[in-house]
């Protein structure tokens, strides 16, 4: 019996030790469509937090996502919480709908948002205005959640307007899915494609298509070599990892690549130069605010080419004739203003239906 109670002692103490030491992760990052080695959105995000969990002895964790919905997010975000996350970085469009719920349910928890706000939509492939029955689409935002945006429209017509100066005029565009930063990215393009052909006095060509998904696809890799077979120069892939079908593509049928969101200049020699937002610096600011107990929840910020937010990568060495003296031209004026980049937002932008002087935009199913 005494033997017996000493095994029970132990089995406890044992039990008890292990829950105390249970490894807790401070800051989180839950992954939309991809990975955090995509060399795109998702590891831009996640470079700012490793960057600042390493700098000041942070645990951090990822969680990756089985499905891209709002129930498989809030399972990811429930698993952060509980292995004690103070705050999650959610990276993507996609993840609107979910904090606009997981902000009432962990109010001590806080919320990085990038590319969006809160709000009660679940469904964005329609017109929310007009599907949904009760009310207009709800963008509340508690103290909780800081949203990140980024003029994508910017660094677009960077990339647009260096391609064209370097002598290409046969353009494409490849989206992931028509969310708004996908839309603003392809409208700046035109844009820029536009503003450097005018300059020119050439016209431009550019087909423009969205393939219907973010991760690798043979099927796109397909679409892109059929469009570099058919004449397209180089296509500005703005679509996550299927930028890397693109890639493929290009190499298969000597094709050139603009890059989205990170410098993915080391994933191909096809890829020119790549239409950069500052992700991880955003995410590494927004951490250090936190700890600093300077949070700024509750507001909006905007990430842009006045502030460096936007940009091409340093290195123009893959161009023939556009550089960096050209490029810092440009950059400056849009800087102050002399160059409009025109910021329509989202979904409501039709980019076949603006007149421009220049170019062809030609959709493609």
């Amino acid at each position: 019996m005494k033997k017996l109670l000493l095994f029970a002692v132990a089995v406890s103490l044992v039990l008890t030790l292990s829950a105390c030491s249970k490894k807790t992760y401070e800051i989180a990052l839950i992954t939309d469509v991809g990975t955090v080695t995509d060399k795109s959105f998702n590891q831009g995000a996640w470079e700012g937090v490793e960057k600042y969990a390493k700098e000041f002895d942070k645990t951090y964790k990822y969680y990756q996502p089985s499905d891209q919905n709002t129930d498989e997010y809030m399972k990811m975000i429930k698993q952060a919480v509980d292995n004690g996350a103070k705050i999650i970085v959610t990276p993507g469009f996609f993840f609107s709908n979910t904090i606009w719920l997981a902000q009432d349910k962990y109010p001590d928890v806080k919320f990085i948002l990038l590319d969006a706000e809160p709000n009660n939509v679940t469904n964005w492939d329609t017109d929310p205005w007009e599907t949904m029955e009760d009310a207009a689409p709800s963008f509340t935002q508690n103290d909780n959640v800081l949203s990140i945006y980024y003029t994508e429209h910017e660094s677009g017509f960077l990339a647009g307007y260096a391609a064209v100066k370097d002598g290409l005029t046969e353009l494409g565009f490849m989206g992931g899915k028509a969310v708004p930063a996908v839309v603003k990215f392809g409208y700046g393009f035109i844009q820029g494609a536009n503003y450097a052909a005018a300059e020119m006095d050439i016209t431009v060509n550019i087909n423009y298509t969205y393939l219907g998904g973010f991760g690798p696809d043979a099927a796109f890799q397909a679409k892109a070599a059929t469009w570099y077979s058919e004449g397209t120069e180089v296509i500005f892939a703005a679509a996550g990892g299927a930028g890397g079908s693109v890639m493929k593509a290009a190499e298969q049928e000597d094709g050139l690549v603009i890059g989205v969101d990170s410098d993915q200049a080391d994933q191909s020699t096809t890829v020119i130069t790549s239409a950069q937002k500052q992700l991880a610096p955003s995410v590494y600011e927004s951490l250090k605010l936190f700890f600093a107990g300077d949070f700024p929840g509750g507001t909006v910020a905007l990430y842009n080419a006045e502030n460096n937010g936007v940009q091409l990568p340093e290195d123009f060495s893959r161009f023939q004739t556009f550089n960096a003296a050209m490029y810092a031209i440009i950059f400056e004026d849009i800087q102050d203003g002399t160059v409009i980049v025109d910021d329509e937002f989202g979904v409501a932008v039709d980019v076949f239906a603006l007149d421009y002087a220049n170019v062809v935009v030609t959709p493609i199913d």
